[in-house]
C-alpha cells in the first residue's frame, strides 16, 4: 500500500467545502469516487502510477458526467419554441443560451486537463511526483468548476422555471383562454376541463398558465388558463407576457373571453381593442369570441354567451370549439433520438468487472 494514501483527496474535498454552490457537489461526488481507487500493478510504483492516473480519470469523468446531467433537458428534442419563448421572456435574450455554451465549454477543458495530465504521469517516476499531479489536477479541475457556478445556477432555475409550467405536448390540441384580469377565465377552464385553478374576485389572480384536459372527440385536448393581459402600449408584467406567448406560439384556438357586466373592472372598449389587436397581429389563429356571465347581462350581440356558473352556452361553445379543430393534425413525428450514454472507456477507465477486482484489492 502506497503510503499516504487519500491525502490529497481530503485536502482538495476540504478546499472545495461542503457549500451550497454546485460545484462543490460535483467536487464531493468526484473526490469520493477518486479516493476509492486500489488498482493492481507490478510494484510498488507501478501501482502508485496507476492509482494516481484512475484518480484523475474518475474524477473527471464524474465531474463530465454532473455537468452532462445538469444540462440533459435542454439536449435534443430540446426546448419546445414556446419553452424558449418563456425562458427568454424570463432570463433574458442570451443568458441561458450562454449558460450552455460555457457547460459544453467546461466539459472539453476538463476532458483536455485530463488527458493532459495523463501524460504527465507517463513521464513521472517518483511517488510524490504522482501525488503531486494528482493534486495539481484536483485544484485546476475546481477552478474549472467553480467558474460556471453561476451557470449551474442559471439551469436549475430554469429547470425549476419549467418545471411549474404546463407540459404540452404536439400530439394534442391546445385551446387557450384568454381575455382581460377577471372575466372569468379561470371559472371557464373549470367547467371546460379537468383543471382547477384558482377562482377569486380579484383581478390577476391567475398569476402563471395553468392546463387542464378535455374531451371534445380527441383523445386529450389540452385546455390552457392564462393570466389577464391588460391591452398596454408599453410592455406588460412577466405573467401577461406568458399569457401573450401563449396565444402565440401554442393556441390551436384562443377563446377570448370578454365582460360584458364590466364587473371585473374594464369597460368593453377597453376588452375590445386588445381583441382587436390580436385579431391584427395573429390572422392565422382561429379566435373564438365569447361574451362571459351571461347570467347577469346580456347584449344581444352575435357572439357567443356563457355562464361558467349556470352552465349556459358550454355546449354551443363545445360545439364551436370541436368545428373549429375538426382539420387539426398533429405534426408528423421525426427519427426517434437515442439517448447519449455515458461510456467508462472513454475516459480511459477500466470496465467494471476489472474495477471491481481492483476495489477488492490483491486476493
Amino acid at each position: 500500500m502506497v503510503r499516504g494514501k487519500g491525502r490529497e483527496d481530503r485536502g482538495a474535498a476540504s478546499s472545495g467545502g461542503r457549500g451550497t454552490n454546485p460545484s462543490s457537489a460535483i467536487l464531493d461526488a468526484a473526490f469520493r469516487r477518486a479516493y476509492k481507487a486500489t488498482p493492481h500493478g507490478e510494484g510498488r510504483i507501478d501501482r502508485a502510477r496507476r492509482r494516481a492516473q484512475l484518480k484523475i480519470v474518475r474524477s473527471a469523468a464524474v465531474s463530465v458526467r454532473h455537468l452532462r446531467l445538469a444540462t440533459k433537458p435542454f439536449h435534443a428534442p430540446g426546448l419546445t419554441e414556446f419553452e424558449r419563448r418563456l425562458v427568454t421572456n424570463e432570463f433574458g435574450a442570451d443568458t441561458f443560451g450562454r449558460a450552455l455554451s460555457r457547460l459544453a465549454h467546461a466539459e472539453s477543458r476538463i476532458r483536455g486537463l485530463s488527458q493532459e495530465e495523463q501524460r504527465t504521469l507517463a513521464k513521472a517516476g517518483t511517488t510524490d511526483e504522482f501525488g503531486a499531479s494528482v493534486r495539481r489536477f484536483y485544484g485546476r479541475l475546481a477552478s474549472h468548476l467553480r467558474e460556471v457556478d453561476p451557470d449551474l445556477v442559471t439551469v436549475r432555475e430554469v429547470r425549476a422555471y419549467l418545471r411549474r409550467r404546463p407540459q404540452l405536448t404536439d400530439l394534442q390540441p391546445v385551446v387557450v383562454i384568454a381575455g382581460f384580469p377577471n372575466v372569468g377565465k379561470s371559472s371557464l377552464v373549470a367547467a371546460l376541463s379537468t383543471a382547477r385553478p384558482r377562482i377569486s374576485d380579484h383581478p390577476f389572480t391567475t398569476l402563471a398558465i395553468g392546463v387542464g384536459h378535455a374531451d371534445l372527440g380527441f383523445d386529450r385536448l389540452q385546455i390552457l388558463d392564462t393570466p389577464g393581459v391588460l391591452d398596454r402600449k408599453s410592455k406588460g408584467n412577466r405573467a401577461e407576457v406568458e399569457a401573450e406567448t401563449a396565444v402565440a406560439h401554442v393556441a390551436t384556438v384562443v377563446v377570448f373571453v370578454l365582460d360584458p357586466s364590466e364587473r371585473c373592472g374594464y369597460p368593453m372598449a377597453d376588452q375590445e381593442q386588445l381583441l382587436a389587436r390580436w385579431h391584427s397581429e395573429l390572422p392565422s389563429i382561429p379566435i373564438v369570441e365569447v361574451e362571459t356571465k351571461a347570467d347577469l347581462v346580456r347584449t344581444g350581440s352575435s357572439r357567443l354567451a356563457v355562464s361558467a356558473e349556470t352552465g349556459e352556452g358550454l355546449d354551443r361553445l363545445r360545439d364551436e370549439l370541436q368545428r373549429g379543430l375538426a382539420e387539426w393534425r398533429p405534426p408528423a413525428t421525426g427519427e426517434e433520438v437515442r439517448e447519449e450514454s455515458y461510456s467508462p472507456e472513454e475516459y480511459g477507465e477500466p470496465d467494471r468487472g476489472t474495477e471491481a477486482r481492483e476495489e477488492r484489492g490483491p486476493m
